[in-house]
C-alpha cells in the first residue's frame, strides 16, 4: 500500500440512476460553442471546428447541492449540458468506433464566471479561472448507454426559479457526440472516468445568490441546485 505524505484525496464521483454505486471522476472535459445559436450569442463563427478547455474532477458535485455564490465574481452563469461519461480508454478514435467507449450520459451544468472569462478573452489568456473554480460541474445521476441508447435528439433546458431560460435540442449540436468524443481523443487518450461536457444551447445567463436552478435532458433525467450566499 502506497504511503502517502498527506491524507489523499477523496475521489470525486457522479451519482448513478437507481444504483447505490457511483461513477468515479477521472478528468472533466468541456466543448465550447457546440451549438449554433450559443456561437451567435457570443459573437463566433458557427461553424469553427470544437475546441475543449477543462475542469478539474473535484468541481463535479451533485444534483440537488446549494453551491455558494463564488468569490471574484459578479456575473456568474448557467449553462446547461448533455454529459458523457466514458467507461472504456480510447485513443485516436475514429468517430464510428467513438460510442462503444460512452458508459452513459447524465445532465450537467457548466458555471462560468463570464466576467473573468471576458478578461482572459480580451487579454488572450486561459478560462481557467472563469470556468475551473470549486463546484463548478454540477451534475445528476448517470444513467447508462445500454438502458438509454445515444441520444442525437431531445429538448435540453434550463429554468432559473421555475422561468424557462435555455430551451434547445440535441439535433442542434454542432459536433455530435461521436465526432466530439474522437476529436477529443486524437489530443489525449480517453479512459474510463472521463466525463466530456458536450456544450450549451442559446440562453446563458446570470444567476444570483437564492436562485433555484433545474434543467434536464429528455430521456437521460435532470440536474437541480441552489445558489447559496457569497463565498
Amino acid at each position: 500500500m502506497t504511503a502517502f505524505a498527506i491524507p489523499a484525496p477523496a475521489q470525486p464521483s457522479v451519482a448513478i440512476a437507481g444504483s447505490d454505486r457511483r461513477f468515479p471522476v477521472r478528468r472533466i472535459f468541456c466543448v465550447g460553442r457546440n451549438y449554433a445559436a450559443h456561437a451567435r450569442e457570443m459573437g463566433n463563427d458557427e461553424r469553427d471546428p470544437p475546441f475543449f478547455f477543462t475542469k478539474p474532477a473535484d468541481a463535479v458535485v451533485d444534483s440537488g447541492s446549494t453551491i455558494p455564490y463564488p468569490p471574484l465574481t459578479k456575473d456568474l452563469h448557467h449553462e446547461i449540458e448533455l454529459v458523457v461519461a466514458i467507461g472504456k480508454a480510447g485513443f485516436r478514435l475514429a468517430p464510428e468506433a467513438a460510442l462503444s467507449h460512452v458508459w452513459g450520459y447524465g445532465v450537467g451544468i457548466d458555471l462560468t464566471r463570464r466576467d473573468l472569462q471576458d478578461v482572459a478573452k480580451k487579454a488572450a489568456r486561459p478560462w481557467d479561472w472563469a470556468k475551473g473554480f470549486d463546484r463548478s460541474a454540477p451534475c445528476g445521476p448517470l444513467v447508462p448507454a445500454e438502458m438509454v441508447g445515444h441520444p442525437t435528439s431531445g429538448r435540453i433546458w434550463l429554468a432559473v426559479n421555475g422561468a424557462v431560460k435555455q430551451d434547445g435540442d440535441l439535433n442542434e449540436l454542432i459536433w455530435p457526440v461521436a465526432d466530439i468524443i474522437a476529436i477529443c481523443s486524437q489530443a489525449m487518450e480517453l479512459q474510463p472516468g472521463d466525463l466530456i461536457y458536450t456544450g450549451t444551447p442559446a440562453g446563458v445567463g446570470p444567476l444570483a445568490a437564492g436562485d433555484k436552478v433545474t434543467g434536464g435532458v429528455d430521456g437521460i433525467g435532470t440536474v437541480e441546485l441552489t445558489v447559496g450566499s457569497p463565498q
